[in-house]
């Protein structure tokens, strides 16, 4: 026969504590989900742009069942994707109504997230990301005029390389990039100028279309030190995609005073510049010069040598080995530019030019 032991005032608090324990730990468990699937719809586009800082617009839109707390993310992509309309406000509001609104800069395409609470979306990306991880939704929308805009290539040492049309901020401050400041004459030489059109400085840039990895890069430079003392040549590696603030996937080789006439004229760095370490600068002489780094897993070799042939015997300007900070190969391209240093108060005399001979990699 079994006996029934009545149960005390304390018990039955005890039991009735522990199943409400029970239940919350079961909530944690299984997190509630959305019982129906948001939208978004972009309803606005500006006109497609190649981009650039000064050049904006907006772009707006509207969802459809989504929750307090959600917002709207927006990119811009011109090369990738850029997060808009800047780093520090990432966020944009959806009205009562369910619309949104918010600038941009201009691309050719333009994207719009719908995202969860607490989402951090990346600075820049290569492909729009699917729905999850904080995602609600996704959508994307040509810019008005986007089957116009055709980025301009030049096809120089055996690659092909698309020319800068939007601006950047190399150097700390805005310059404007114009396509027809880079060319190829009929020797197969890479001419790169800055003008003044208009009463407004315009640069030169041009970038390898694919990424190459570790091995020999080859830059062959017609005179350098003919150039004002703010006027910068830039020849590097540089990863849009992984890269940070501080710019700790880039390798440079840059001829440049830095707009002080009594400086060196030539630098190689394994950015950040900031620390002293990384940086090795040098006196690059009149004439022909070629420049060269080897890229090797933790190991960054730079030479200048004059003129252009290559293999022993070439006289050697200067040489500097790096074995802290050499970033590791991902998406890198082959950057090389010309532009003015920070505006300074001695600008250069303009029009100006310099011309790249040969550009070689070596596995």
């Amino acid at each position: 026969m079994t006996h029934l032991i009545p149960m005390t005032s304390f018990g039955r608090k005890r039991a009735g504590i522990l199943v409400c324990v029970c239940l919350v730990l079961l909530a944690g468990c299984h997190q509630p989900s959305r019982d129906h699937r948001p939208k978004i719809t972009i309803t606005e586009v500006p006109k497609a742009d190649l981009g650039g800082p000064q050049k904006m617009g907006y772009l707006a839109g509207s969802v459809s069942d989504a929750e307090p707390g959600d917002h709207v993310v927006l990119y811009a992509r011109s090369g990738v994707w850029w997060l808009q309309p800047f780093a520090n406000n990432p966020l944009t509001t959806i009205q009562p109504d369910q619309v949104w609104k918010n600038s941009t800069h201009l691309g050719i395409e333009y994207a719009a997230l719908l995202v969860e609470p607490g989402f951090h979306p990346a600075l820049r990306l290569a492909a729009l990301p699917a729905v999850g991880n904080g995602v609600l939704a996704v959508t994307s929308l040509k810019g008005e005029g986007s089957e116009t805009i055709i980025p301009k290539v030049l096809h120089f040492s055996g690659y092909d390389w698309t020319v800068n049309t939007s601006d950047n901020d190399r150097g700390g401050v805005t310059n404007s990039y114009d396509p027809d400041n880079a060319w190829v004459d009929a020797k197969g030489y890479l001419h790169l100028r800055m003008m003044s059109r208009n009463g407004k400085l315009s640069c030169a840039e041009v970038s390898l279309e694919r990424s190459l990895g570790y091995g020999l890069y080859r830059f062959v430079v017609q005179d350098s030190a003919h150039l004002d003392p703010s006027a910068t040549v830039g020849l590097f590696t540089f990863d849009e995609l992984s890269a940070n603030e501080n710019r700790t996937n880039e390798l440079d080789i840059e001829l440049s005073r830095w707009g002080n006439a009594a400086s060196k004229n030539a630098q190689y760095v394994v950015q950040p510049f900031f620390v002293p370490e990384n940086v090795s600068r040098f006196m690059a002489p009149a004439g022909e010069l070629t420049h060269s780094f080897r890229w090797e897993p933790g190991k960054v070799t730079f030479q200048t040598t004059r003129g252009a042939a290559l293999g022993t015997g070439q006289k050697l300007v200067s040489e500097k080995v790096f074995t802290s900070g050499v970033p590791v190969p991902a998406s890198e391209k082959v950057h090389m530019d010309l532009y003015d240093f920070q505006h300074s108060k001695n600008p250069s005399r303009l029009p100006t030019e310099v011309v790249v001979e040969k550009f070689e990699y070596l596995p």
